[in-house]
């Protein structure tokens, strides 16, 4: 198992590699950055966008959270680290392409489905049922269709993407910059057992890539 340890010895790694290898880069981006590309992607320790699609530092400004979710444009609440970041890359990035990258075996989507932590207080799962509770709506209509099997799971793991972008599409900077032509949403999903990236098309369907 991987420890704080690792990670100092896996800096030392990068210190003398791959920081040397790319020490012009990194050099640039010590005066700013300026990706095009916004990728949204779970925090789950398997997923790493950078890693999947191959990128040097300051390619993509990603956001990563519990099953890869957008919540819906809000003006009340609590705090809005997705939003911000959104807020961020759209306005003062002016990113070009937002992805929105699910993902198979995602313990969100799991916990969406069973509802394991319905009811509970925050601290003991409490936070992360308000955070999937954004699935309930997709969850019903997949149980209903589908039961709770493995069949379920990977359709609701397909839905978060969906999910995401009419979540995105909410904030009116988004659609404002789609009619433009300046800004274009992509769904995407990684299957972790085979390495397969499957692209969302027009229509909503997923098709590897």
């Amino acid at each position: 198992m991987t420890d704080f340890v690792d990670l100092l010895d896996g800096y030392q790694r990068f210190r003398t590699s791959e920081y040397r290898r790319h020490r012009e880069r990194w050099e640039e981006l010590s005066e700013g950055q300026s990706p095009r590309v916004m990728v949204i992607a779970c925090s789950d320790s398997r997923v790493d966008p950078a890693q999947i699609f191959d990128t040097v530092p300051g390619e993509i400004f990603a956001v990563r959270n519990i099953a890869n979710l957008v919540p819906p444009f809000e003006l009340g609440g609590g705090r809005h680290g997705v939003s911000a970041a959104l807020e961020f890359a759209v306005t003062q990035l002016e990113v070009c392409e937002i992805v929105v990258l699910g993902h198979g075996s995602c313990g969100g989507v799991a916990a969406a489905l069973s509802q394991q932590f319905k009811g509970a207080p925050p601290g003991a799962g409490g936070f992360i049922d308000h955070w999937v509770d954004m699935l309930d709506e997709a969850r019903d209509r997949i149980v209903a269709q589908y039961g709770t099997g493995p069949e379920a799971v990977h359709a609701l793991e397909l839905e978060t993407v969906r999910v995401s972008l009419r979540n995105l599409r909410t904030f009116p900077c988004i659609p404002e910059r789609e009619a433009a032509g300046t800004l274009k949403l992509h769904g995407a999903y990684f299957a972790i057992a085979d390495g397969v990236l499957h692209v969302m098309d027009d229509s909503g369907e997923f098709a590897p890539a």
